[in-house]
């Protein structure tokens, strides 16, 4: 790895709002969310596993070593879990150690953490939710396609999860919320774990991040009727979107960017995710 590989991105501690540190004492203060506060108590920090291409392609990430009292959150549920989205479809090796290496219950309420490796969507507050494991790994199979992702955009944070798995897959990866808590909420469930290759904005996902495009894969989180034209345009030649369309009825659309202003588009699953809105709360 280069000296400049080596620089950037920046870890995530500097390129969050300063304003946000937790100041001393708070720890008893009630959050959104205090999963990932509680059992960072107990997980030692890991060494994130970056995405690096110059490596063997047999290279994966390493699993997380975590400590945990309780058998419902254990590796061996979490490995079951991966164990069950391969079963249903998904085969990329990249993305199924990611799937491992990820610990999903540090992602939502403490009250939940038993069910967080069941193939379900949960909700994270604010009507949102955390989506199924398969649907994760479904979806970052398809814009990976086998091939090396250096930089990736995704829309919709939630509770950070999604962007923690992509991390392990992609050299770069933006993530934009618009919905302000769960900015916060993200920040606060990431920091413990130090992904130093992970970048969130506040903002409107509609827009996408075209200062620090173009992106080789863009992934949504939440259902359009279409997709807006500004995320398209902010594909590299190549580059894949994934994302779902539809309203009450949605499936999920694979769009590869052919030319310019040139686009394929291909349908696939049906699906079910929150809908995808404008602006910023």
């Amino acid at each position: 790895m280069t000296d400049q590989q080596r620089r950037f991105p920046l870890p995530l501690s500097s390129v969050v709002d300063s304003g946000h540190k937790k100041a001393p004492g708070s720890s008893s203060i009630a959050r959104p969310q205090t999963a990932t506060q509680n059992a960072a108590r107990h997980v030692p920090q890991p060494v994130w596993p970056v995405a690096n291409h110059a490596r063997p392609a047999s290279h994966t990430p390493q699993p997380v070593v975590t400590q945990r009292a309780s058998p419902l959150v254990s590796d061996a549920v979490r490995r079951a879990m991966v164990q069950r989205v391969a079963k249903q479809g998904v085969q990329d090796q990249l993305v199924l150690a990611a799937l491992e290496n990820v610990p999903r219950h540090l992602f939502m309420e403490e009250a939940l953490a038993s069910q967080a490796y069941i193939d379900a969507s949960l909700p994270i507050g604010h009507h949102q939710t955390i989506s199924q494991p398969y649907i994760v790994g479904r979806m970052i199979e398809l814009m990976r396609n086998g091939g090396q992702l250096k930089r990736v955009l995704e829309i919709g944070t939630g509770c950070g999860y999604q962007a923690a798995v992509l991390a392990c897959v992609a050299q770069e990866v933006y993530s934009i919320e618009r919905i302000k808590p769960l900015h916060e909420l993200a920040k606060v469930n990431l920091r413990p774990l130090r992904v130093p290759n992970l970048r969130l904005h506040y903002g409107d996902g509609m827009l996408g991040l075209p200062q620090a495009g173009p992106f080789d894969g863009i992934i949504l989180a939440a259902a359009g009727l279409e997709v807006p034209q500004a995320l398209l345009e902010q594909l590299t030649l190549g580059g894949r979107l994934v994302a779902p369309v539809g309203a009450r009825a949605q499936h999920l659309e694979l769009i590869t960017r052919t030319g310019k202003t040139e686009w394929t588009r291909e349908t696939l699953e049906d699906c079910h995710f929150v809908p995808l809105r404008a602006g910023t709360i």
